[in-house]
């Protein structure tokens, strides 16, 4: 398998699943120009553009985090990084990737458009304040993970909560968000994730 990323873009996720699985796997880095580390044209391998996008072994492409994540999940199933296929809690893992990816990564990951304005930007920070961060909150009291154990759902709210740090949203008021962001963080896959795509500096 192929993992096409940018670095600390949202294919983190899918970054981490691979490690925290133990599978075996290549990475190849996706430009802004939308050419490939080695030069490829990445529209050709995804038309869509954006990371991540994964070649399976059969040269097949698969694109969207979520479901790349839970592609990971079932290849590694003693890892149970996703309850089993058909069951309510794997229903309930699609329901946090599904959240994740409308109301967390598209509330946070806007904020790096160039061209909002200050004062719109402002606006989406309060309203996350507001309803998502609060939610999440209360989601992990008494609990390390969204689901009790790490899933795939941890390793994509880890990616789009470190966002926050270019943002300048605090945390601070959100305790047990900030702490489950610093128990991810402390996961040797996670610390293997970063480094690999140049996030923390090598030991």
């Amino acid at each position: 398998m192929k993992l096409y990323y940018m670095p600390g873009a949202c294919s983190l996720a899918p970054h981490i699943a691979l490690r925290e699985a133990g599978l075996s796997f290549d990475l190849e880095q996706v430009e802004r120009s939308k050419k490939t580390k080695s030069g490829d044209d990445y529209l050709a391998i995804n038309a869509k553009g954006s990371v991540p996008a994964l070649r399976l072994d059969d040269g097949q492409v698969l694109t969207e985090s979520g479901v790349i994540q839970q592609y990971i999940a079932d290849k590694a199933p003693a890892k149970k990084l996703a309850p089993a296929a058909g069951t309510t809690e794997r229903y309930r893992l699609q329901e946090w990737l599904n959240y994740i990816a409308s109301d967390v990564h598209k509330g946070i990951g806007q904020l790096f458009n160039p061209a909002m304005p200050e004062e719109f930007k402002e606006a989406v920070k309060k309203g996350l304040a507001a309803r998502q961060l609060p939610f999440l909150d209360k989601a992990l009291a008494g609990r390390d993970y969204l689901m009790g154990n790490f899933s795939v759902a941890d390793g994509y709210l880890f990616t789009v909560l470190n966002w926050t740090n270019f943002h300048k949203i605090d945390l601070s008021p959100f305790p047990n968000l900030a702490a489950f962001v610093k128990r991810v963080a402390a996961r040797p896959a996670v610390q293997e994730a970063m480094k690999a795509e140049g996030l923390l500096k090598a030991a």
